[in-house]
């Protein structure tokens, strides 16, 4: 198993001139392995990786990668809408020593059954690294089927884990239901992250955890622990927090909630924009209540 608890959907910071501020990167990979973050995924949604450069993104994989240094696993996020692409970029990524490999579901040009199992057999029999499949329907516009996850678990032994953002428990009950117990299921939603937990996943891939790295790993292991209870109060008394981070697209509120607390990650790139004045009050207003309760660094 890859990890156990939370890995960080980490942020791509930028410079004021808006390139990779890579010496940025290396202080929120101190930050996390500080403050309790079980794993890091660079370059995935939440690192704007469809808008890096080829170059920018090896250079941020390797960046983290070295930073990082074999003190917790390092997933880069490699997948793509073009499979011979993503088989390049995951080939590079387990050069530089990858512990594991993000792949997202094919978008815009939408695979069927047969394309999208291909795709994936494809990537996992170019690599031995281990490899997280992510099913992300809201922004695919494919959603992929128990079934299917199912089988590509069974047939290549380097899928090892899906992160599920279907946000649809039914859905990861099947998979659960379906695969062996040693595959692990992330929950993609930081919203729902305790009902997965209680159908066997063992861990959540976060958005939440760039502000409040501490407070995902405990809700975490604290039910993992058996300690049901404190893993509730921690997701309901986030949830107000979590609620705000999604209010715009992900990572725009997350990126301009850590510039606000003085993390200075520099700007997103077009074509994400500034977050929408009423919504900017609102998160304000959330990180200030998590802030009083300590929840926030």
């Amino acid at each position: 198993m890859l990890f156990k608890g939370s890995a960080v959907a980490l942020v791509t910071p930028f410079t004021s001139e808006n390139t990779v501020n890579y010496n940025k990167l290396e202080e929120l990979v101190e930050f996390h392995i500080k403050n309790g973050t079980d794993a890091i995924v660079v370059c995935g949604t939440t690192g704007e990786a469809s808008t890096l450069s080829d170059r920018e993104h090896i250079a941020a994989i390797k960046c983290v990668i070295d930073a990082v240094n074999k003190r917790i696993p390092v997933i880069a996020g490699t997948g793509g809408n073009d499979t011979e692409h993503s088989v390049l970029l995951s080939k590079i990524a387990e050069n530089f020593g990858a512990d594991g490999l993000l792949i997202i579901n094919p978008y815009y040009n939408k695979g069927n059954k047969s394309g999208i199992k291909a795709h994936f057999t494809k990537i996992a029999q170019s690599v031995d690294t281990p490899i997280i499949i992510y099913n992300v329907p809201s922004r695919t516009g494919v959603n992929l089927s128990p079934n299917l996850i199912a089988e590509l678990s069974y047939n290549e032994p380097n899928i090892v884990a899906v992160k599920e953002a279907s946000g649809d428990m039914t859905q990861v009950a099947e998979i659960a239901r379906l695969v062996d117990d040693d595959f692990a299921i992330y929950s993609g939603n930081d919203d729902s992250t305790l009902p997965l937990l209680s159908l066997g996943g063992v861990g959540v891939i976060s958005v939440l955890a760039n502000i409040c790295p501490k407070e995902s790993h405990d809700l975490v292991y604290s039910f993992l622990d058996g300690n049901i209870g404190l893993s509730r109060k921690l997701q309901l008394d986030l949830k107000p927090l979590i609620d705000a981070l999604f209010l715009e697209v992900n990572p725009v509120p997350v990126k301009t909630a850590m510039n606000l607390i003085g993390m200075e990650v520099g700007n997103l790139r077009l074509p994400l924009g500034h977050m929408q004045p009423n919504n900017l009050e609102l998160l304000k207003k959330e990180l200030k209540c998590a802030r009083d309760r300590k929840s926030v660094v």
